[in-house]
């Protein structure tokens, strides 16, 4: 893994960690996701394929909504812009692979570890009302994405990824079409100048650089929608086993997680410290966060951290939690995140599949307090 490299100076990347460069692919260090709203700096980066052109004019870019519709549309973002009620939300982000590299045996695809997230705050307009205005048709059941960018190879026959939804996650409020991230127009290496968000499900729906949504009366088939793409066991599977003759279900819904962003791992206190504040953030996908709790003590006991309400619905909760310390040593230290369903994060993953999605396994860092330890 490389975390300093020109590749990155052109988009203002701040102490990211490349996993590939072509497609290039970076995650943020948990410590680096501290705020409450992720800058851009450090928003995580994940192509499917190669950059596009970036638009000569944004407000000129055409995409097309049709299939399914009574009216196809096809729209400017300037048009876009003054035709639909314009909104902003916090929202997190995460790639379908996020904390891949904590499954064992190992499993294809780059390797993250907590990184492939942020919580940005996202303007636009919610596909709802676009879709509205062409009506959908009692045929309508699906979404199919398409962007502008070239597969990994260079060639535009084939979409490098193209993803889909059902209806009822597409006319969701916050199932959006964005063009500002933090209230700055959106940074071309994250879509820009316009974006699909769908959040709480893997980060490959929300297609980047959108250019055509095509409404459908079955499943989606483009790449990413067959054979193991964003796809897991049904059943759990014994880790590294054969799933040829395995029933899969598409992922959707992430799973929860809490991550650790202060203090960083490995951080140093010194001699006589006996209270630490952890600091961290937690989400669930289409669901909420009932719950943080930390531990030092491998699990033994568990102390609950308070949590900051979130801003709307799929905004991360900030959590900290000050805990006591028996003395000098080496602690590690562990988050463990609840949802409303009372599923919580595990010890160890148990739903190996051969591409890692879905990984939620809690978050450690180490600390070590006095010069001994």
């Amino acid at each position: 893994m490389q975390v300093h490299s020109a590749i990155l100076a052109p988009f203002g990347k701040d102490r990211l960690t490349i996993l590939g460069d072509t497609p290039l692919v970076a995650e943020t260090p948990e410590s680096l996701l501290d705020d409450e709203t992720t800058p851009v700096a450090r928003f995580f980066i994940r192509n499917n394929g190669l950059l596009p052109e970036p638009a000569g004019d944004p407000d000129a870019w055409r995409f097309t909504i049709d299939g399914e519709v009574e009216q196809a549309l096809d729209l400017t973002l300037a048009e876009l812009k003054s035709r639909f009620p314009v909104k902003t939300y916090r929202m997190v982000l995460e790639c379908g692979g996020n904390g891949r590299s904590f499954l064992e045996p190992t499993a294809d695809g780059n390797p993250w570890t907590n990184g492939g997230a942020g919580c940005a705050e996202w303007t636009g307009v919610s596909l709802r009302d676009v879709l509205q205005a062409a009506g959908l048709k009692r045929t309508a059941l699906f979404t199919g994405h398409f962007g502008a960018d070239p597969d990994k190879n260079g060639s535009f026959e084939k979409q490098a990824m193209s993803r889909g939804v059902p209806i009822a996650k597409a006319l969701e409020e916050h199932t959006m079409l964005v063009w500002a991230m933090n209230g700055v127009p959106l940074p071309f290496i994250h879509g820009g100048p316009l974006r699909l968000i769908v959040p709480g499900w893997p980060g490959s729906l929300s297609q980047k650089w959108l250019k055509r949504i095509w409404i459908r009366d079955r499943e989606h088939d483009g790449p990413g929608m067959t054979g193991l793409s964003y796809r897991v066991p049904v059943h759990p599977i014994a880790p590294g086993a054969d799933v040829s003759n395995v029933e899969l279900r598409v992922l959707e819904s992430m799973p929860v997680r809490s991550i650790i962003t202060a203090p960083a791992h490995e951080a140093r206190f010194q001699a006589g410290t006996r209270r630490i504040t952890v600091r961290g953030a937690a989400w669930a996908g289409d669901d909420a966060v009932s719950r943080v709790d930390c531990t030092i003590d491998g699990g033994s006991t568990w102390l609950p951290a308070e949590m900051t309400p979130p801003r709307n619905r799929y905004d991360w909760v900030r959590w900290s939690a000050t805990l006591a310390l028996p003395g000098d040593g080496y602690y590690e230290i562990v988050a463990r995140a609840t949802d409303a369903q009372g599923r919580a994060q595990p010890f160890r993953a148990a739903n190996w599949n051969p591409n890692g999605y879905g990984c939620n396994v809690m978050h450690r860092v180490a600390v070590r307090v006095g010069e001994g330890a």
